[in-house]
C-alpha cells in the first residue's frame, strides 16, 4: 500500500510515521520538478508501524511525503508546477511498487490537484465536521465528485460530540448529500493527547475512534473484493 501526501502547501502525514526533515531526502516536490522518478520519493515505513498494541502484518507500506522545507513550500506557492505530472506519478507508483492500494491525502477544499485526485480515484472519502460551514463546503465537493463520476463516494463525519445522536446525524447527512456515511468519528481528547506522534488506531485498537476507522476500511475492502 502507498500513502501520498499531495497537500504540498501544508504537508503533515510524515509526522504520523515519525519522519522529519533530515530523514526525507527526496519528496514529491522533487518528482514534480523533474529531479527524480516518482518511486525515488517512496519510503518504506513498515518498520515504523506496529509499536503499539497492534502489529501490522503483511505487505509493505510506502509513504510519499511532500517537502517540509520552507523554501520548497514557498517555491510551490510562487511558481506552481505541472499538475498533470501527478496523474502520471500516481499510475507509475501503483505499477512500479506493485501497490494494491494508493491512498491520496489532499489539501482541504478544492484546488487543481484535489480535482485531479478526485477524478482518478476509485473510492472517495470526504471528511467533514458537523457544523454549517463544513456542511456547505461539502455540498460543493460532493457535486464536483458526481460530475467527475467517481465510482464510490462516501462521507466521514469527524469530531462529533459525544452528546450528539449519531444515528440521527448519519441520517441527516445522508439525506442532505444523498451519499452514504461510512463512519462517524467522535471528538476525542485521547487523539489530541497523542499529538500525531503515532498511528492512533494501532496504539489504541479498542478505542471508539479506531472502531470507526475500521468501518471505513471495511468499505474499502468490500469494494476491492
Amino acid at each position: 500500500m502507498g500513502v501520498i501526501d499531495t497537500d504540498i502547501q501544508s504537508p503533515g502525514i510524515h509526522v504520523l510515521f515519525g519522519m522529519d526533515e533530515e530523514q526525507i531526502d527526496k519528496s514529491l516536490n522533487d518528482y514534480l520538478w523533474g529531479r527524480c522518478n516518482i518511486e525515488d520519493t517512496a519510503y518504506n515505513v513498515s518498520a515504523r508501524i506496529g509499536k503499539g498494541e497492534v502489529i501490522v502484518m503483511g505487505a509493505d507500506i510506502f509513504l510519499i511525503p511532500s517537502s517540509i522545507r520552507a523554501g520548497e513550500i514557498a517555491r510551490v506557492l510562487r511558481e506552481g508546477y505541472d499538475v498533470s505530472m501527478l496523474n502520471e506519478g500516481f499510475r507509475a507508483l501503483v505499477k512500479r511498487l506493485k501497490l494494491d492500494y494508493l491512498v491520496i491525502d489532499t489539501h482541504p477544499g478544492l484546488n487543481e490537484e484535489t480535482l485531479l485526485s478526485i477524478a482518478i480515484s476509485d473510492i472517495l472519502f470526504i471528511i467533514l465536521r458537523p457544523d454549517q460551514q463544513d456542511f456547505q463546503g461539502t455540498a460543493v465537493t460532493v457535486d464536483v465528485a458526481r460530475k467527475l463520476e467517481v465510482p464510490h463516494l462516501y462521507l466521514v463525519i469527524n469530531k462529533a460530540l459525544s452528546s450528539y445522536d449519531f444515528a440521527d446525524l448519519k441520517k441527516r447527512a445522508e439525506q442532505i448529500y444523498d451519499s452514504p456515511v461510512a463512519a462517524i468519528l467522535p471528538l476525542s481528547e485521547d487523539v489530541a493527547r497523542l499529538q500525531s506522534t503515532d498511528i492512533f488506531s494501532l496504539r489504541f485498537p479498542d478505542h471508539p475512534v479506531s472502531a470507526a476507522i475500521r468501518q471505513i476500511v471495511g468499505y474499502v475492502e468490500a469494494i476491492g473484493q
